[in-house]
């Protein structure tokens, strides 16, 4: 059994009218960490996580969702 974890980070980005490379600049990480992290293949640094839930004026579980696979 093991655990997925989705994000709204794509959603969110683009309700602010952010471009990858934008998001990835307020961030200071790199622009393929954003693609990873919107793809679900990367999943951040407690630290990433905040300055996301920060920038975004969410929660970071409102950012991200964490699911168990059955």
């Amino acid at each position: 059994m093991g655990c997925v974890m989705k994000n709204e980070l794509e959603r969110l980005r683009k309700e602010r009218k952010l471009s990858q490379e934008d998001l990835a600049e307020i961030l200071e990480v790199s622009r393929q960490t954003i693609i990873s992290l919107e793809k679900g293949k990367y999943n951040p640094s407690i630290l990433l996580a905040f300055k996301i839930a920060k920038y975004f004026n969410q929660t970071i579980e409102d950012i991200f969702i964490y699911e168990s696979e059955q």
